[in-house]
């Protein structure tokens, strides 16, 4: 089993009244709810979570791209990923990543994510997700029928400048270069292991088998509700007659781990529900527009009862909503590590991206909460999957020997200045 730590940076400072006030929490919030100087604290308060995780042992460390929301301040993941490349020395980098439809062109992702894992020492899972309809199509003006279409192009380029040693000519739909001559080239090779975020169309599971990449359900329906989606992926599996190595699918689950199930309760609940009340208060005109499913995924109709599930609980939600319906994973670490264990075992997933970070949830919460997992849930869960020991297919191979941070303020204090040439 692999777990990722992995934090959305949500905006904590919504206002109560958010719901009722502000139609949508993404594309057209009101930009006077941002502060910059607020979010200078911030910004260094999640990278510090996310160190802290790398401390902890976490097998990976986790980012995203979003854009114009309060639900994610993170338009760059890049940019934090390589702040944690330097700043950490153990976990994965993971980019659950960048959304290559909406680069142009996308060999920018390519040079990018090559870049993290040289610094990283070959540390990076590369995360190539379609996007959200948010993002994709109403903030960056994508055509919704036509982003599938631009993404497989995208992904056609980026694996290729990995592949070629020779400069080489690119002519497609969307995307003419003469020069395609990638600099630097990742550490893993022939590439860093890929995880394909997807909310449930046909073609993403498609997609991932047919280049083993890993299916990663990102979803805040909770892993009973995810069983519906996770059910068909692996049946697709069947059909396309593939493996059914757990490696092929990970899932996001919020958890909140005290000392006792009512200390969880007393704890995490507020936080929890201004998640769901305001960060994911999200226009339903948004989310779904004409062209961005395909008509197999629609035909499907398992992304259909989920959506309209989701989108009655979401409305009236309660703590005992929360935990009852698998929203939320939460307890003492006994009670936790059961319900992860049922969780892990239904929906056959290799990797748990784990939310530990919620809404406006404070720094020593969420520390605390991290902690009581690393060293008293996930040690009781790691080998779950022993098979998945000797399968490299979908986890990063960093190098042995690589350069690991150890000059730092605490370490410079020491050093003489006569030593070094500056006056420190």
């Amino acid at each position: 089993m692999k777990f990722v730590w992995f934090n959305l940076m949500p905006w904590p400072y919504l206002p109560d009244d958010f719901r009722e006030n502000h139609r949508s929490v993404w594309v057209d919030i009101d930009s006077k709810l941002f502060d910059p100087e607020k979010a200078n604290g911030l910004y260094h308060t999640y990278m510090d979570q996310l160190e802290f995780a790398d401390e902890m042992g976490f097998d990976g460390i986790g980012v995203n791209e979003h854009h114009q929301n309060g639900y994610g301040i993170m338009p760059s993941p890049n940019l934090i990923a390589a702040g944690l490349a330097r700043r950490t020395s153990q976990a994965a980098i993971c980019v659950i990543g960048n959304s290559i439809a909406l680069y142009n062109p996308p060999i920018r992702v390519a040079e990018e994510f090559a870049m993290l894992d040289v610094i990283s020492g070959g540390r990076l899972v590369a995360g190539f997700p379609v996007g959200t309809p948010m993002d994709t199509n109403f903030t960056y003006g994508q055509i919704p029928a036509l982003t599938r279409d631009k993404y497989d192009e995208a992904h056609e380029l980026i694996i290729r400048a990995w592949a070629e040693d020779e400069p080489f000519a690119f002519d497609g739909k969307y995307n003419q270069l003469r020069y395609v001559n990638c600099w630097p080239k990742p550490i893993q090779r022939p590439r860093p292991p890929i995880y394909v975020p997807g909310g449930g169309s046909i073609e993403t599971w498609d997609f991932c088998l047919e280049h083993d990449y890993n299916y990663s359900y990102l979803s805040f329906g909770g892993y009973k509700g995810g069983q519906i989606l996770l059910d068909g992926y692996w049946d697709r599996v069947a059909e396309l007659d593939k493996d059914e190595s757990p490696g092929r699918a990970s899932f996001a689950q919020i958890i909140c781990v005290a000392d006792t199930d009512q200390q969880a309760e007393e704890l995490y609940a507020e936080h929890i529900l201004y998640f769901y009340n305001r960060c994911l208060h999200v226009y339903p005109g948004f989310s779904d527009p004409p062209g961005y499913r395909t008509v197999n995924t629609i035909k499907a109709g398992k992304l259909n009862q989920l959506r309209r599930e989701n989108q009655q609980m979401f409305q009236n939600l309660t703590w005992k909503d929360l935990v009852d319906g698998g929203f939320v994973i939460a307890g003492s670490p006994e009670t936790v590590r059961e319900q992860m264990e049922s969780m892990i075992k239904s929906l056959r997933i290799g990797t748990v991206f784990g939310l530990f970070h919620m809404g406006d949830m404070p720094d020593w919460k969420t520390r605390f909460s991290t902690q009581l997992f690393a060293e008293k849930v996930m040690p009781g869960l790691q080998n779950i999957w022993p098979e998945l020991e000797a399968d490299e297919r979908w986890w990063c191979h960093p190098m042995a020997d690589r350069v690991k941070p150890e000059y730092t303020v605490e370490t410079a204090r020491q050093i003489p200045p006569g030593e070094t040439g500056m006056d420190i």
